[in-house]
């Protein structure tokens, strides 16, 4: 698989090439701007790039995310960001979510999920940071019927909102897979949602609630 790799700290953008090479991915370029970044985007299949990038560090990646999208839909864009800016990942959700994912820089640290992030996102899934969801969530109005949900309830949709599958959700809090169906149809009955036999529509469905 070819990444185009968009970060201006010298040292990240090193860092993510030769993780990935490691990891068996063909790394096509490593950029330091949005404008080489769309210069190149043809050879690539997916891309890892900054939210922040020259000349003003403050939306030039999720700007050339999109760019990318228009000119390539569907293309697959994994957004790193050095900090919890729900309304980038708010505004990058707006445009179509499939093959997105927006993770925080400190996951990268964390190699097999990093990687197995953009491995998702490349084949057309959605990742979303866990500390962007726990945001969204709280900032809902007094009314907002997230907040009837219980703290088991609201663990399991970020979970969901990860991109991760009923199996593995189980897993990560200790639970039956039984467990988790039955906290998945109380958080659909709760918030509204037609449930789905189809994980991703799933998740993309309790974002688009999210984001809204």
């Amino acid at each position: 698989m070819r990444i185009l790799i968009a970060e201006d700290d010298t040292l990240l953008r090193e860092g993510l090439a030769l993780l990935l090479r490691s990891e068996g991915f063909d790394v096509v370029a490593a950029v330091d701007n949005a404008d080489d970044f769309l210069a190149r985007l043809d050879e690539a299949d997916a891309a890892v790039l900054d939210v922040r990038m020259p000349p003003t560090f403050t939306s030039e990646g999720l700007k050339a995310a999109a760019e990318a999208r228009a000119r390539r839909p569907g293309f697959p864009v994994l957004v790193l960001s050095a900090y919890v800016e729900d309304r980038y990942a708010g505004e990058l959700l707006a445009r179509g979510a499939d093959g997105l994912g927006y993770l925080l820089k400190e996951r990268v640290g964390k190699v097999a999920a990093f990687v197995d992030a953009l491995r998702r996102v490349a084949a057309g899934g959605t990742v979303m940071d866990p500390e962007v969801i726990s945001q969204l969530l709280s900032r809902r109005r007094a009314d907002d019927p997230v907040r009837s949900l219980t703290p088991r309830e609201r663990e399991v949709l970020g979970l969901m909102a990860e991109g991760l599958d009923n199996g593995t959700i189980a897993a990560r809090l200790v639970v039956t897979e039984t467990a988790v169906s039955k906290h998945i149809g109380n958080i659909f009955a709760k918030l509204g949602l037609v449930a789905s036999d189809s994980g991703h529509r799933r998740v993309l469905a309790v974002l688009a609630y999210l984001r809204s």
